[in-house]
């Protein structure tokens, strides 16, 4: 077990990061809106506590998309800066940690029940799809270099534990709502805003918004699931409904397709009208 909360995380860091520097910020977002944390964290708990535990952590985990987007809002605007330019990764940092612990403590007073969950979610998915500013960053292909690797890594694997191993005095709100702490997007945001600055770092969180679709419905799925099913099937069924959503997500919103050229848009228009 300790084996596997050191390696399943840091892994799909690794993913998430290569995708980045492959696709560009908005695919490297989507993708890190996936489960890919919280998943294996949700996992490890219900095999440690048992199915109950496991669907209450899941329902705070669903809540917890609002603390996550109250992160990617805090540090997209301060990182964007306003007449004197943009501002420095750590005040930004500094900002979305501080709207996330906010949050946090908010809804681990509230009732865990999976349609108030639910409608937090969407409701913070949804103001963060408007609010959060544009950005038409694109670099695929960024350097990354094995120390940002490395780093992403060991931060994915130094949560898992804490978390996984902290559980039991946790209890499964705290739990469930560190399972969704942003951890993806604070080493993402951070290194990515080092090295890019800040249209990168802003592309990157709106592509997040986007994921949280797949990520609401895992969390659903599991606590619906976990009541009903074996842990096993549960967490199978989660995992494929929450790709299901990420797909038809990103063809909604056309994600990772050029934007036309206004010669192209131009003589669309033109046919249009005719």
């Amino acid at each position: 077990m300790l084996a596997l909360k050191l390696t399943l995380v840091p892994l799909f860091l690794l993913f998430v990061s290569m995708s980045g520097k492959r696709w560009g910020p908005k695919i490297a977002g989507w993708l890190a809106g996936l489960p890919v944390v919280a998943g294996p964290i949700l996992w490890l708990l219900t095999m440690e506590h048992g199915a109950a535990f496991g669907a209450r952590a899941a329902t705070l985990s669903l809540y917890a998309i609002l603390a996550s987007e109250s992160f990617n809002f805090a540090y997209a605007w301060t990182c964007r800066g306003g007449a004197t330019g943009a501002r420095p990764w750590w005040l930004a940092l500094s900002a979305g940690l501080a709207a996330w612990f906010a949050a946090a403590c908010l809804l681990a007073q509230l009732p865990v029940s999976w349609p108030w969950a639910l409608g937090a979610a969407l409701a913070a998915t949804l103001f963060g799809q408007t609010f959060l500013p544009r950005s038409t960053a694109v670099a695929a292909g960024a350097p990354l270099t094995r120390t940002d690797l490395a780093t992403r890594m060991i931060a994915g694997a130094a949560l898992t534990l804490a978390v996984t191993t902290l559980s039991a005095r946790l209890g499964p709100a705290w739990s469930g709502l560190f399972a969704v702490f942003p951890l993806l997007g604070s080493v993402l945001a951070v290194s990515s805003h080092r090295a890019h600055g800040a249209p990168f770092v802003i592309a990157l969180l709106r592509g997040m918004v986007l994921g949280r679709f797949g990520f609401a419905a895992f969390c659903l799925a599991l606590t619906l699931g976990l009541a009903r099913q074996p842990t096993a099937l549960a967490f199978v069924e989660a995992s494929l409904i929450a790709m299901l959503v990420q797909v038809a997500s990103a063809r909604i919103a056309r994600l990772g397709r050029p934007p036309a050229h206004p010669r192209d848009e131009a003589h669309t228009n033109a046919i249009a009208a005719d």
